[in-house]
């Protein structure tokens, strides 16, 4: 967690870890003590989404589908990837 202040209030940031990239503009990015369900974030260019760890559903945004599918299968062979 990051902690800082700015103008006499107290933030509190979570950390962001990229745990892949994908085709160099991508990032699949694991929020330390976010909220549940467990999900990852992919960010990157126009992308902003939420994918649910156990359904591996796209629960927010929009990903292209040749990008989905891509991500979403790095994901199902690497279930431990959030260690």
């Amino acid at each position: 967690m990051i902690r800082f202040l700015y103008r006499n209030i107290f933030y509190i940031m979570p950390v962001m870890t990229t745990k892949h990239r994908f085709r160099n503009k991508y990032r699949l990015q694991l929020r330390e003590r976010d909220h549940e369900p467990m999900h990852v974030h992919l960010v990157g260019g126009n992308v902003n989404a939420k994918i649910d760890l156990l359904t591996l559903q796209v629960v927010a945004g929009a990903i292209p589908a040749d990008l989905k599918k891509e991500v979403l299968a790095w994901v199902a062979e690497k279930p431990s990837f959030i260690d």
